[in-house]
């Protein structure tokens, strides 16, 4: 047994036997609204199952109820009223240190004057219920207990069918083979910015995710076939969810790790008042340990953000919302400068890196009616990130290498209105403008010319618009329909889409359904991409301006069987076919930019490029019964693009299989304390990589590639295994968790690629992450 494991079990026994077996209580509160124009639902009944006496509450002229002196643990609820279907929302975990709240959203039976018999489950549904295929919730407890995860969305979704992890030192994940660079991050219904720390230009996903899980509520993951009111993204969707901070107690959270020191705070605005403040703030460890004088080595990763949700109700039918999000970034590394140290040529390099990222936006929503609810947001967003290398030569100069600094913000201006026709039909449309600023620079040295070339210097401003409208409709009892529009324009150029969208859903009975989706999807360029420059004829050119827009049909079918209450099965067959792709022209050439991983390409493109993903993937899971949960996941499926090559090649991301478990199961260890073991063990595909001509890579002393072979070659299998350990316990007032993650656990060397060493002048192989234990400690009080 390792020291992290002993020190572990040591504290784990200490925390056990120092507790005392009373019975803990805690407060279940919260609101019960329409489902799709938000009204409240006076009358509505939410009793809490399997308890003696029973445990009830009627909601009030607003909607809302409240039990107290709910036993600490695991329970159901069942909330019901006249007219509408009930819902049971099954294993909420109620603790000791904090109250529970709730928002609970019901959905009218098609006019029927009576309850419906056969209670849905609340993991039936997704958030929104716009979405009719390819669509799942996900919960803040999965982000804090799957193994692995961390409490970021990103990383939890590798459990999900059809989710591939591209590398094990950030969240960026490949969807269905798509490019992970096709994914949209969405909070509060709109758009934000790649909310991660230590992103590289061009990407969506990152190191470590600045979103505290403290912040989130159950929000919705989308996988293809998106709604209406999805755009700009051809790969998939976070639609994130924000919960309100506790209006009537203050509350508190502190957490410690090896990933970072965080404390939220959370309560009432002030007496007699219904808003609240929830707010958190988040340190890097590493970089607390740097300034106690730790050594940590060449690299300290240094990070910190801030994350926000502030509710201002203004009457019963208006309120406020402010919430947001800001982090800071930076790595930074230095050069050895004696040669003697040089093992490789990446010691004669020097690099200060940053990645700023921040979000601020004001929501303003009105229910005008009990039929219509109009929400209107502002947001004010902007990320910068940049790199300046140094090489130290032979002279041990330091000599400029290359710079980047790539600054994006953008003022959006969306306005969503909901109505709701009648019991059986909805519809909803809206609008989001956005003013795009951009300060994008990028040189490098070049070899052949033995000088800095500038590849991108440009500053300036323009506009995108997006409108959508789409109608949810219940044609039966067992049939529903989603038939959308989607119109996105971008006005640096003529580049417009106009993008139709349907869905339908047939209940064959009570346990199981059939699922049909269509949408054509597209996605504007890195903007980086579109400013790339070109000296021709002795002046400066911007061949990319002009670029259209990546567009993509998706089709899906599904099936999707409940096996009992807690354990369902889904299978999802799809095909995307993508095109307009930009590519470099020429039939020799093999570039699509559907396989960039990170920065911008800033050599001549044309949108001739093509792609298909095709494949089945299967889901198995059981949600939470009996304090056991699994979640099984196997996916087949091709990747391919086409260039003006004319022959269909690999993508980077065509692994072609992966299988996935993930599962979990809590033990009660004496009274008010609970073991929970939590394991994720994956297997993979390899992905694709382009071999390496290593006669011309140690004539140019650089990585130089047989682009004729693009992606021809595949990874190993990727094989990998986490293991979660916790220990909770509740007392008086407070909720404590310790737990230790081990990542890798069997420290297996999975290949991430190969690159050319020109100091050896051979080809040198980089693994992904080895085995990492991480211990953390949370307290709710």
């Amino acid at each position: 047994m390792n020291t992290f494991s002993k020190a572990f079990v040591f504290v784990c026994f200490f925390a056990g036997n120092s507790l005392c077996a009373q019975t803990l209580t805690q407060t279940i509160r919260g609101k019960v609204v329409d489902r799709v124009s938000r009204a409240p639902l006076p009358g509505a009944s939410v009793v809490i199952l399997n308890t003696s006496p029973q445990m009830v509450a009627i909601a009030d002229s607003q909607g809302n109820f409240k039990i107290e002196q709910v036993p600490v643990g695991n329970l159901s609820l069942k909330v019901s009223f006249v007219g509408y279907e009930a819902i049971v929302l099954s294993n909420l975990l109620v603790n000791s240190g904090k109250e529970l709240v709730l928002n609970i959203s019901i959905e009218e039976n098609l006019g029927q004057m009576q309850e419906f018999l056969v209670a849905a489950s609340e993991k039936d549904r997704t958030v929104n219920d716009m979405i009719g295929v390819s669509g799942r919730t996900f919960s803040v407890e999965e982000t804090r207990k799957f193994a692995a995860a961390v409490n970021d969305p990103g990383r939890m979704a590798t459990s999900f069918s059809g989710v591939v992890g591209t590398d094990d030192g950030n969240n960026n994940i490949s969807i269905r083979g798509n490019s992970p660079n096709g994914v949209l991050w969405r909070m509060e219904g709109i758009d934000i910015p790649n909310p991660n720390h230590f992103v590289n230009p061009g990407s969506s996903g990152g190191g470590i995710s600045i979103l505290s899980a403290q912040l989130l509520a159950n929000s919705d993951f989308l996988s293809s076939a998106f709604p209406a009111e999805y755009g700009n993204a051809l790969s998939g969707v976070f639609d994130l969810s924000l919960r309100k901070g506790n209006n009537e107690k203050r509350e508190f959270t502190f957490q410690a790790g090896f990933l970072g020191t965080d404390i939220a705070v959370e309560g009432p605005i002030g007496n007699n008042y219904s808003g609240s403040y929830l707010i958190n703030y988040r340190y890097s460890t590493l970089s607390l340990l740097s300034k106690m004088g730790v050594p940590l080595g060449d690299f300290v990763t240094n990070f910190q953000d801030l994350s926000w949700n502030i509710h201002l109700p203004a009457s019963e039918k208006t309120s406020f919302s402010l919430f947001g999000f800001g982090g800071l970034s930076d790595q930074n590394s230095l050069a050895k400068e004696d040669s003697l140290d040089w093992t490789g040529e990446n010691d004669r390099y020097s690099s200060t890196y940053f990645s700023h990222t921040g979000a601020v936006g004001i929501k303003h929503a009105y229910m005008i009616n009990k039929s219509n609810f109009l929400q209107t947001t502002v947001l004010a967003s902007g990320n910068t990130v940049g790199d300046k290398v140094n090489r130290l030569n032979d002279q041990y100069h330091h000599q400029g290498w290359t710079y980047e600094k790539f600054s994006n913000a953008k003022v959006t201006y969306s306005s969503v209105w909901n109505a709701k026709l009648s019991s059986r039909s909805n519809l909803r449309s809206g609008i989001y403008a956005n003013q795009l600023f951009y300060n994008l620079h990028e040189n490098g040295y070049n070899k052949d010319l033995d000088q800095i070339e500038i590849a991108i210097d440009s500053k300036g401003s323009t506009h995108s618009l997006q409108a959508f409208s789409q109608l949810n409709f219940k044609a039966t009892k067992k049939l529903t329909l989603n038939v959308g529009m989607h119109y996105l324009q971008l006005l640096l150029n003529p580049s417009n889409s106009i993008e139709p969208r349907l869905s339908a859903t047939y209940a064959i009975d009570e346990m199981q359904r059939l699922n049909l989706g269509y949408g054509l999807h597209s996605q504007v360029q890195p903007l980086g991409t579109y400013f790339a420059e070109l000296e021709k004829n002795g002046q400066i050119i911007k061949p990319n301006e002009n670029l259209g827009l990546s567009k993509s049909h998706h089709v899906v079918l599904g099936y999707d069987r409940r096996l009992n209450t807690y354990l369902r099965i889904k299978i999802e067959g799809y095909y995307q076919y993508l095109f307009d792709i930009p590519i470099k022209p020429g039939i020799n050439e093999t570039y699509a930019i559907i396989n960039q991983q990170w920065s911008f390409v800033t050599d001549p493109l044309i949108n001739e490029g093509f792609g298909k993903n095709y494949g089945a993937e299967f889901t198995l899971e059981q949600f939470t019964h009996k304090n056991l949960y699994f979640l099984l996941s196997a996916s087949l499926y091709n990747s391919l693009y086409k260039t003006q090559e004319n022959k269909w090649r690999n993508t980077r991301y065509n692994g072609n299989a992966n299988l996935t478990l993930t599962a979990g199961k809590a033990f009660n260890w004496k009274k008010n304390r609970i073991l929970g073991v939590n394991i994720k063990s994956i297997y993979g595909g390899g992905l694709r990589t382009t071999p390496i001509n290593l006669e011309k890579s140690i004539a140019r002393k650089e990585t130089v590639f047989e682009e004729g072979k693009a992606f021809e070659e595949q990874n190993p299998a990727y094989l990998r295994t986490d293991l979660r350990v916790s220990l909770k316990w509740n007392r008086p007032k407070s909720t404590r968790t310790l737990a230790l993650d081990i990542q890798n656990v069997t420290n297996r060397k999975n290949i991430f690629g190969t690159d050319f060493e020109p100091m050896e002048g051979t080809i040198k192989t980089a693994y992904q992450s080895p085995l990492i234990p991480l211990i953390s400690y949370r307290v709710e009080f």
